[in-house]
């Protein structure tokens, strides 16, 4: 049978949950004997596992990578979020390293440069992306100038060939020396015919 909504209720003096007036006497006898409130959280917890829920819960425990000492309950979330001693990848170049030392790391690894082969132009790991996105392959001197873009390309040295261009001239030198090498084969092979045949007559 379903309990009024308008049933009068108490608050129970060991728990201190709200509880039907007509129960309370019960559930205080039940609850007083097999709950107790643990004295750091204040949950009520079964008295046979009160010491159990300290252990697991408020216990103090040292983190094995940074030696900070915390509750055992938060330990997990210390080591995988929290821990200055963690390992983390760079960004960049996915290199583990301690968090701790991530952000120097970073700093260094960032500034790094990579040849767009789009544009020709050296951009720095840290803005590949959004020059990725944007770059129509044209070369431009206003685009994307900046005082870190200057000195990349000063670094650099001359203009580089663009690859497509690299590409064009290696093919075409390499149909070339095929067409020779075939053409001195075949030369070679009809005197060795020709050879072959003044010697059987």
């Amino acid at each position: 049978m379903a309990v009024a909504s308008d049933q009068a209720t108490s608050i129970c003096s060991h728990c201190d949950r709200a509880i039907p007036s007509t129960n309370l006497d019960l559930h205080f006898a039940h609850c007083s004997r097999n709950l107790e409130k643990c004295k750091t959280c204040g949950d009520m917890v079964p008295k046979k596992f009160a010491e159990e829920h300290f252990l697991c819960t408020h216990a103090p425990v040292a983190c094995s990578l940074c030696s900070e000492t915390m509750e055992r309950e938060i330990l997990a979330v210390h080591k995988g979020e929290n821990c200055p001693k963690r390992i983390v990848t760079c960004e960049y170049c996915e290199f583990p390293l301690p968090a701790i030392d991530l952000f120097e790391h970073q700093e260094v690894c960032g500034n790094r440069t990579e040849l767009c082969h789009l544009c020709s132009r050296y951009i720095r790991l840290r803005e590949i992306n959004s020059h990725e996105s944007r770059c129509n392959g044209i070369i431009s001197n206003v685009g994307e100038s900046s005082r870190n873009t200057h000195t990349a390309e000063r670094d650099r040295g001359p203009p580089r060939r663009q690859p497509q261009e690299f590409s064009k001239k290696r093919l075409l030198f390499t149909i070339a020396i095929t067409g020779i090498a075939v053409l001195l084969g075949s030369l070679l092979f009809q005197r060795k015919v020709e050879h072959t045949q003044v010697h059987q007559y």
